[in-house]
C-alpha cells in the first residue's frame, strides 16, 4: 500500500515561485494548502483539489486554519514592493508565521532566502531576507533555508528587467553596480530544489547556498542574453550612476516600479555567490549554466503562448485593443478582437476556413498585396503560395505567407507568419459557442526582435489595426449571411 503524502502549505500562491511550485506538487500527487489574502485570484490558478484558504501572515489569528494538519509548510513571501516598513512587517510575518506553526506542530518550513554574505553590511533588502530565516530557524520547527541569487525565468523580476533594457535600447549605459558577481539560477532548477527540500534527511535547521552553474554579473548575463536572442547591443561603461537614478531610468524603460528597482539594485551591489556548497551532498540537483537557463526560459514562454486561448485570457479582462499598440503581455505585442454573430459553432468557422488564396483576406486587400509584394522584394515568400484548392486547410498547409500551425474545427486556427519580419507573428481565430450565437475572437500576436521590432509593430500599427477591425467584422458578416 502506498503511504498517503502529507499535506503541505503554500504561501505566496499568488507570487513567481509559488505559482509554479503549486503546479509541480500537484503534478506529484501532494495535498496542498494555499494561505491567500485573495482567495479568488488564486482559485482559477490551481486545480480543483488544492484547498485554500485566507489569510494574512500579519494577521496571527488567521494563520490557525491555514497551518491545522500541515506537516510541511513553505514561507515564499517578502514585501519588496510594499512602500514602506517593509522590514517591520517581514520581522513579524515571520514572528507569526514561526509561533502558530508551533502550536499546530508542523514539522518542516521551507523558506527561499536571498544570497549573500551576512557579514557584510547588507541592503534593507537582503537583510531583511536573512532576518526571517533567521526567526524560522529559531523555532522549534526544522526549518530549510535555501538562499539563491538572481532567478532566470520568464515573469521573475531580474529577468524580465535584463529582458526589457536589452530589447529596447540598442545603446546603454553600464553603470558599476552591474559588474558585480552573482550566481543566477534557473527557475525549473530552483523549483527542484524546494521539491527535494520536501524529503531530505536532516536533523537540524540550516541554511543551504543554491546557484546555477556561472558567477557572473548582471553586464554578463545581459550579453548572454544578446546572443540567445542574436541582437546586437552596445554597452557603455559609466563611473557613476547612483542607485536612485538607475531605479528611476529602469522604471522608464522596464515594467519595475521605481521603488522595486531600487531595491532591487540595492541588492545587486552585494555579491551573491555560493560559498558553501554543502548542498552538493543533500540534493540531486545540478543546476545548468546562465545561457541555458536564459534558453529555457524562452522557450517555456513561447509553450505557454502556444498554449494560450485567448478567449479564456482575456474575456474576463477589460484589457482590449482599443489604445495605440493593442495589449503588451511579457515580451509579446498583442491586438485581439471579437464580434458576437447570429450563428452556429460550424457557420461561425466556415469562412475562416475559407480565408486566404484567391478568395481574400476579406478586407483591403490591396494592402495585403502590397505587403506581399515588399515581401518578395526583401526575398520573402510573398503572396505567392496561395492556399490548398478544392479541400479545407489543414495543419502544415500556407496560406499566403502564413502557415497553418494548429486548427481544432470548428474551433481554433492558428497561423504562423513566414513573411520577412523583425520578429515572430501569429495569426488566431476562436469561436465559442454562447447562447446559441458564437463569439469569433480575431487575435493579432507579434513576438518583437529588438528595437527593430517594436518599430516595426508601433509603425503599421495604424494600417493593422485598419485591416485587423475591417476583417473580424466582414468574417462576422459572412458568418451570420450563412447561417
Amino acid at each position: 500500500m502506498i503511504p498517503e503524502k502529507p499535506l503541505i502549505l503554500v504561501t505566496g500562491a499568488s507570487g513567481y515561485v509559488g505559482g509554479r511550485l503549486i503546479r509541480i506538487l500537484e503534478k506529484e500527487g501532494y495535498p496542498i494548502r494555499c494561505l491567500a489574502r485573495q482567495p479568488a485570484f488564486v482559485k482559477p490558478r490551481v486545480a480543483a483539489g488544492t484547498e485554500i484558504v485566507q489569510g494574512d501572515v500579519l494577521d496571527k489569528a488567521s494563520l490557525y486554519k491555514a497551518l491545522e494538519g500541515v506537516q510541511t509548510a513553505f514561507y515564499l513571501i517578502h514585501s519588496m514592493a510594499s512602500t514602506s516598513g517593509f522590514q517591520e512587517n517581514d520581522r513579524r510575518a515571520a514572528e507569526n508565521f514561526a509561533q502558530v506553526a508551533e502550536e499546530c506542530r508542523v514539522q518542516r518550513i521551507i523558506y527561499l532566502g536571498g544570497l549573500g554574505d551576512d557579514r557584510e553590511h547588507l541592503s534593507p533588502h537582503l537583510h531583511s531576507r536573512q532576518e526571517v530565516g533567521r526567526i524560522l530557524r529559531q523555532s522549534d520547527i526544522l526549518t530549510i533555508e535555501l538562499r539563491a541569487s538572481i532567478v532566470i525565468g520568464s515573469g521573475s523580476l531580474s529577468f524580465e528587467m535584463i529582458r526589457n533594457l536589452t530589447e529596447k535600447l540598442p545603446l546603454m549605459v553600464m553603470p558599476q553596480w552591474v559588474r558585480v558577481l552573482a550566481q543566477p539560477i534557473g527557475i525549473d532548477d530552483l523549483l527542484a530544489y524546494l521539491v527535494e527540500a520536501i524529503t531530505i534527511d536532516i536533523d537540524a535547521s540550516r541554511v543551504f547556498e543554491i546557484g546555477g552553474a556561472d558567477q557572473l554579473s548582471y553586464y554578463d548575463l545581459m550579453l548572454e542574453y544578446t546572443r540567445v536572442r542574436e541582437l546586437k547591443r552596445i554597452m557603455i561603461p559609466v563611473p557613476v550612476l547612483t542607485p536612485g537614478l538607475s531605479s528611476l531610468w529602469l522604471g522608464l524603460v522596464t515594467p519595475l516600479y521605481a521603488r522595486i528597482g531600487r531595491k532591487l539594485i540595492d541588492s545587486i551591489r552585494h555579491p551573491t555567490v555560493v560559498q558553501d556548497h554543502s548542498a552538493d551532498h543533500y540534493f540531486s540537483v545540478r543546476a545548468k549554466s546562465a545561457r541555458d537557463a536564459i534558453k529555457a526560459a524562452l522557450v517555456n514562454e513561447d509553450k505557454e503562448f502556444a498554449e494560450t486561448r485567448w478567449s479564456d485570457a482575456l474575456s474576463a479582462s477589460s484589457a482590449q485593443s482599443a489604445h495605440f499598440g493593442g495589449i503588451r503581455i511579457k515580451s509579446r505585442l498583442v491586438d485581439s478582437r471579437q464580434e458576437t454573430v447570429h450563428a452556429s459553432a460550424e457557420q461561425a468557422f466556415r469562412p475562416i476556413l475559407q480565408i486566404g488564396g484567391k478568395n481574400g483576406w476579406y478586407a483591403w486587400n490591396i494592402l495585403w498585396r502590397i505587403r506581399g509584394l515588399l515581401d518578395l522584394l526583401i526575398g520573402g515568400v510573398g503572396m505567392r503560395r496561395g492556399r490548398p484548392e478544392k479541400r479545407d486547410i489543414r495543419v502544415g498547409d500556407t496560406l499566403d505567407f502564413w502557415r497553418v500551425e494548429a486548427l481544432e474545427s470548428p474551433k481554433y486556427l492558428k497561423l504562423f507568419a513566414e513573411m520577412k519580419l523583425p520578429g515572430k507573428a501569429w495569426l488566431e481565430f476562436e469561436v465559442t459557442p454562447q447562447n446559441g450565437d458564437s463569439i469569433i475572437r480575431q487575435t493579432a500576436t507579434f513576438y518583437p526582435l529588438g528595437l527593430a521590432g517594436l518599430l516595426y509593430w508601433y509603425g503599421i500599427y495604424p494600417l493593422h489595426a485598419l485591416v485587423f477591425r475591417s476583417m473580424i467584422r466582414k468574417i462576422a458578416r459572412r458568418a451570420e449571411r450563412g447561417a
